[in-house]
């Protein structure tokens, strides 16, 4: 059997720490031991008690509930106290077994308190079902309550609805009946100033041909007090004695000259009312000069006032206007020129040169600002509509006072003969113009933020401008030209001078690597010669970009509007194009001519064979210099087209970096300027390409030259008496090679990219046809063949400095044809086959050996 536990009392719970609702409930619960109990167990006191009656109330359970608590104090007299050990069953089988004893006295008690607890919430239920039942009821009487006041809200609100209408239509009765009273005060009132006027107008109509002065007329119009008054009323009858007039004109028979039948009309009131305005506006006027005279603005204000009753009070803007110290204060205007030209005399007669208006302008243009400012604040004060005043004062001191200072400052130069660029040329002009305009237009727009009215402010600067900003952009083209033509005249000068006396333009050109005179490119062609190396020539490119790019930033201040600005852009740079294309076009037909100048000379002094020795050695001589100027003809070509490439490249980079955007402003600009540069750069290409074919031609001609003169026979015809070969390379060979690493030299160290490319192929070329052409002037025997085997090797190692793979495969070629005057009689047949050549070729260089005839090779190649 399992062993029940033994259950022990914790000491905790006791009946002096239980003070919640279980323990009150369980409290009830065992009142049921009375006396009746005790006298039990008197007795009968070995016997158990019986259980107590358990009684619940429900104010026993109200509040914080504790079933521990509960439970504690309903049983907790009943359980055994807990021992003191770690409460676990003992282990001792001796101890006998564990039981429950106690259970038997708490089965009862927890009987009788389950019945107490039905019976408790069977009453619970039964409270809860009468209070449901009242919820109901109270809450079927809210509603109908609740039904009652909607009603009665509903009705109320019927109530203030029809209370609102008649609110409404009371309001509306009123309003009317207050309109039509309004409407008839107004009609009082205004039949009342109409018999005023009536009167009025009566009194201007009496007599013709007095004056003003001796007219009866209202008090009101004879009181200076009531001047402004005065002016309405005048103005009024005026406009009605005027509209009276036309109307009797357009009816036949009647008007101011009308027939005997025409009735009396009003003309008289016409001529006074006429003779009073103005004498009343002159008052006025003459009032408001001596407010003005005393800076009265007051007195200033209140005669506008009324003065702008007489035509808007234009002529009482136009006095004031006038009357600015700026406009009549002849002094003051002559300031205003030293200022911007930065005198400081007092005469600008004393300005000597060039003007530089930089400082002076913005000095002089704040001062204008600042007085405008002024008058603003004056012309707030005084007049009724002070934008009108201000548009006819800011256009007056742009027309009268800017103007002035720019016709001093900016003097329209004569362009057929310009000013020389030493005293700033036109370029001075042209910077003062845009310098000039750009502040202009600057002190417009912060006068048009302090306020001008409705005056177009920049129509009025355009306006001032029209004159200079028309030929613009003529003056811009011959500035460049001018800038351009100063810069060729200062090099050529400079290529004199490094000459040294005792030279003609011709000769300094020559000594300087040049062809042609400089001088009559300057003169005539307004463009320079190529200069030497180093003298800065691509410096003149720089200088016309640079000059270009100036004129652009101008153009694009002075010419705002995007079409005529791209229009203006493009003659400018097509400006650039002419003098880059023109000097680069120069440069190549000088370095051309000097070219053909120098092969002229080399066919001048080639000779034959049948001439005296000393003939020939004078031809010789002669020769060699003809030699020596090609050669520096062919640098000085080669120099030429480094500096045409670097300015295409030059003028490219300026047009992608500053043009290109520009005309994208507009569709179809852009295309058309690239193929106008590219036309004009263009035609520097048909003179490169003829001089690098003169180039290949004077190169291969002076090859063949050394290969003639030096070149000896007995070298491919070595004595065979057992001597040991010499296997040095021949002297032409030498000569050659130098020649040939002296142009390749310059020619890479100038060409670039495809010129180079194209120019190396050809000479590699035509330098194997002419040492096939050469080796054919020759017979050979072997150790002649060795000998030209290593010239052949020779010749191919300066060919590979040329980096042309088709010009290393035809020396290679020759250098296996040369196998042909070394091998045996018996291995030429074999030789040959193997090789790329047919029979027919092979026989021509195989007839050039000496043994030839006697070995009978001929019949090899028969059979």
């Amino acid at each position: 059997m399992e062993k029940e536990p033994k259950y022990r009392r914790d000491p905790g719970y006791s009946k002096a720490s239980v003070p919640s609702t279980g323990a009150t409930a369980a409290r009830r619960a065992a009142r049921g031991h009375g006396a009746a109990g005790s006298s039990e167990r008197a007795s009968a006191p070995a016997a158990p008690a019986g259980p107590p009656p358990v009684s619940f109330d429900l104010n026993d359970f109200k509040g914080a509930f504790s079933f521990d608590e509960f439970f504690n104090t309903l049983a907790g007299e009943f359980l055994p106290a807990i021992p003191a050990d770690d409460g676990l069953p003992s282990s001792d089988p001796s101890a006998g077994p564990i039981g429950f004893p106690e259970a038997e006295a708490l089965l009862p008690r927890f009987r009788e308190c389950r019945r107490e607890l039905l019976e408790l919430n069977r009453r619970v239920d039964d409270r809860l079902e009468r209070l449901r039942k009242d919820v109901a009821a109270q809450d079927s009487e809210h509603k109908e309550t609740l039904g009652k006041l909607e009603r009665g809200v509903e009705g109320l609100f019927d109530s203030f609805g029809r209370l609102d209408a008649r609110i409404s239509g009371v309001g509306q009765t009123a309003a009317r009946i207050g309109d039509h009273l309004q409407s008839a005060d107004a009609q009082r009132e205004t039949a009342s100033n109409i018999m005023e006027l009536i009167k009025y107008l009566m009194d201007f109509n009496r007599s013709r041909g007095e004056s003003v002065q001796f007219l009866p007329l209202a008090a009101v119009f004879l009181d200076e007090k009531e001047m402004g008054r005065a002016a309405a009323f005048a103005m009024k009858l005026r406009a009605l004695a005027e509209e009276d007039e036309d109307a009797r004109e357009m009816v036949p028979g009647e008007g101011r000259k009308g027939g005997p039948s025409a009735s009396p009309g009003l003309e008289v009131a016409v001529d006074n009312l006429h003779e009073y305005c103005n004498d009343l506006e002159n008052k006025l006027l003459q009032k408001f000069d001596a407010a003005s005279a005393k800076k009265d603005l007051k007195s200033m204000a209140d005669c506008a006032k009324t003065l702008e009753q007489f035509q808007q009070g234009s002529r009482a803007i136009h006095r004031y206007v006038t009357t600015r110290p700026m406009f009549m204060d002849v002094e003051k205007m002559r300031n205003d020129i030293r200022i911007a030209t930065g005198e400081t005399g007092s005469s600008i007669a004393n300005v000597i040169g060039p003007v530089n208006p930089t400082r002076g302008l913005s000095n002089l243009y704040k001062q204008i600002f600042d007085t405008m400012e002024e008058e603003q604040q004056t012309v707030e004060q005084v007049f009724p509509n002070p934008k009108a005043v201000m548009s006819i004062l800011t256009q007056r001191v742009l027309e009268q006072r800017v103007h002035n200072v720019l016709i001093e400052i900016l003097k329209t130069p004569n362009i057929d003969n310009p000013p020389p660029l030493k005293q700033g040329g036109l370029l001075t002009y042209l910077r003062t113009l845009a310098l000039s305009y750009e502040k202009t237009v600057d002190l417009s727009r912060r006068l048009q933020d302090l306020g001008c009215g409705d005056l177009d402010i920049q129509g009025t600067v355009e306006g001032i401008f029209a004159e200079h900003k028309d030929k613009y952009l003529e003056v811009e083209q011959r500035s460049l030209m001018q800038q351009f033509e100063e810069k060729c005249e200062s090099e050529y000068q400079q290529q004199q001078a490094a000459a040294g006396p005792g030279l003609d333009p011709a000769s300094a050109a020559a000594a300087a690597g040049v062809a042609g005179s400089p001088g009559n490119l300057v003169r005539q062609r307004t463009t320079p010669s190529l200069l030497p190396p180093g003298a800065g020539g691509i410096g003149v490119v720089a200088d016309c970009v640079q000059w270009n790019k100036e004129a652009i930033e101008r153009c694009r201040v002075l010419v705002p509007e995007p079409a005529l600005l791209v229009e203006s852009v493009t003659v400018i740079f097509n400006v650039l194009l002419d003098q880059m294309g023109e000097y680069t076009l120069s440069a190549l037909e000088t370095a051309s001519k000097a070219l053909a100048e120098a092969a002229a000379l080399r066919d001048k002094f080639s000779i034959g064979t049948a001439v005296s020795r000393r003939v020939a050695q004078a031809a010789a001589a002669a020769a060699e210099q003809a030699a020596l100027a090609g050669e520096q003809s062919i640098r000085t070509f080669f120099i030429a087209v480094k500096r045409a490439t670097a300015t295409v490249s030059t003028v490219q980079q300026y047009f992608q970096g500053t043009i290109s955007e520009l005309l994208m402003a507009v569709d179809g600009a852009h295309g058309k300027c690239v193929e106008e540069m590219t036309r004009k750069l263009g035609e520097a290409e048909a003179v490169v390409l003829r001089g690098m074919q003169v180039c290949i031609d004077t190169s291969v001609g002076e090859v063949e030259r050394l290969l003639a003169a030096e070149q000896k026979p007995t070298e491919f015809r070595p004595p065979e008496d057992g001597t040991l070969p010499d296997h040095r390379p021949t002297t032409a060979c030498i000569k050659v090679k130098a020649y040939l690493e002296r142009i390749v030299d310059a020619a890479q160290t100038a060409l670039e990219g495809p010129n180079r490319h194209a120019f190396l192929l050809e000479l590699g070329v035509r330098l194997h046809k002419a040492l096939l052409a050469h080796i054919q002037r020759f017979s050979f025997n072997p150790g002649g063949g060795l000998r030209l085997k290593r010239d052949v090797s020779e010749y191919a190692d300066s060919i590979r400095s040329f980096k042309t793979p088709t010009v290393d495969e035809l020396f290679e070629s020759l250098s296996s044809l040369v196998n042909l005057f070394i091998v045996a009689p018996d291995s030429l047949r074999t030789l040959v086959d193997s090789s790329h050549l047919s029979h027919k070729d092979a026989l021509i260089y195989i007839q050039l050996r000496d043994d030839y005839k006697s070995a009978r090779i001929a019949q090899q190649f028969t059979r």
